[in-house]
C-alpha cells in the first residue's frame, strides 16, 4: 500500500505540488523531512528500503562524529584482494575555500542543488595493484562498495546521500592534485534532509515521483542469460 507524502498535520509543504503529492501517494514526510519508502518485492532491511538520493538538503552542519563514522563504514567494505582501493576527499561548508572547489567541478544541473548540502565527498578508485603494478578492473567496483556502506551508515543516522556522476572529471584531476593511478569515480551530495520549498517547481516534481527499479525477473537469470531464475516467479510487490 502506497503512503502518502504528507505532514503529520495536514499541511501543506509546497502549495503548487501538494494536490500531487496527495493524489499520487509517493512518500512520507515527518516535519520537514520526506522519506521515500522503498516498494519491494520482498522483505529487505529496513535502512535498505529507507535509503534514496534526495535533492533537497538542509543547511545544518554533519557533526564531526557522523562523517567519521560514514567513512569507518566505508573502510569496512569488501575488496578484491583486500585491496581497499578507495579514497574520499571531502569539503563541508565550515571549508567554504574547499566546498565551493567541489562544488566547481559539477556538472551546472548539480551545481544548482547540490550547493546546499552540507558536504560534498568525491570519490576515487585505485586502478592499479599496489604490490605488483597490475591494473584492477575491480577497483570501480570496490569503491562502489565503500560508497554503498556510507550510504547505509548514513541512512542510519538519518543523514541523506545522493552520488553523482555529473561532473566534471579532468577538471576534479587537476583542481585537487589527483596522482597518477587514481581517477576520479564519483561525486556524492551530503547533508540532512531538507525542504522541498528549497527546491525549484521541476526538481520537487522529481524529488516526489514515485522510486522505480527494474522487476527481479528480468535482471535475475538461471541456467543462461535472460532466463529468469524460478526463484523470481514467487516474488511480489510488498
Amino acid at each position: 500500500m502506497r503512503r502518502a507524502a504528507l505532514w503529520p498535520d495536514g499541511s501543506c509543504p509546497s502549495g503548487q505540488i501538494y494536490s500531487k503529492i496527495k493524489s499520487l501517494g509517493k512518500g512520507i514526510a515527518t516535519g520537514t523531512k520526506m522519506e521515500k519508502i522503498a516498494e519491494t518485492q520482498v522483505p529487505i532491511h529496513e535502512l535498505i528500503r529507507r535509503r534514496w538520493s534526495p535533492r533537497a538538503f538542509s543547511d545544518q552542519p554533519v557533526e564531526p562524529d557522523k562523517l567519521l563514522s560514514l567513512f569507518e563504514a566505508a573502510r569496512w567494505a569488501a575488496s578484491s584482494s583486500n585491496e581497499q582501493p578507495w579514497a574520499f576527499l571531502f569539503a563541508t561548508k565550515q571549508d567554504p575555500k574547499n566546498f565551493e572547489a567541489m562544488v566547481g567541478v559539477l556538472v551546472e544541473f548539480n551545481r544548482s542543488w547540490a550547493d546546499k548540502a552540507a558536504a560534498l565527498i568525491l570519490t576515487l578508485a585505485h586502478t592499479q595493484f599496489e604490490k605488483d603494478g597490475r591494473p584492477n578492473r575491480h577497483a570501480f567496483y570496490d569503491v562502489g562498495q565503500a560508497a554503498a556502506n556510507l550510504a547505509l551508515q548514513a541512512t542510519a543516522l538519518d543523514l541523506r546521500v545522493h552520488p553523482m556522476a555529473g561532473f566534471d572529471v579532468e577538471a576534479a584531476r587537476e583542481r585537487f592534485d589527483v596522482p597518477a593511478g587514481w581517477e576520479p569515480v564519483s561525486m556524492i551530495a551530503l547533508g540532512y534532509p531538507g525542504n522541498l520549498d528549497s527546491l525549484t517547481e521541476k526538481l520537487r516534481e522529481r524529488e516526489i515521483a514515485p522510486r522505480q527499479r527494474k522487476p527481479l525477473e528480468t535482471f535475475v537469470f538461471s541456467g543462461a542469460w535472460g532466463q529468469p531464475a524460478p526463484i523470481t516467479g514467487s516474488a511480489q510487490t510488498k
